[in-house]
């Protein structure tokens, strides 16, 4: 993790090593919202994760854990 990189540019490159696994089902994940005052980042999920009925365990064991421990800065992690 570099640290001088802006907190979503740094979140994307989180979402980014868990992407291939998403986009191998057919789905993906994209920061809508990111606010460095407040730590807030709000992902959507996109293609067949955004009505998979597992895309919130996707999001919960995979996104935001790695969003947490590669960028700590981030406060609070929100689907959108």
């Amino acid at each position: 993790m570099i640290e001088n990189k802006d907190m979503r540019s740094r979140v994307e490159e989180a979402l980014d090593k868990v992407r291939p696994a998403l986009q191998a089902d057919g789905g993906d994940a994209r920061v809508v919202e990111c606010d460095e005052e407040s730590g807030a980042v709000g992902i959507e999920m996109l293609g067949a994760c955004s009505g998979c009925p597992l895309s919130q365990l996707d999001f919960v064991y995979a996104i935001e854990t790695l969003i947490r421990r590669e960028v700590p800065d981030v406060r609070e992690i929100f689907a959108v």
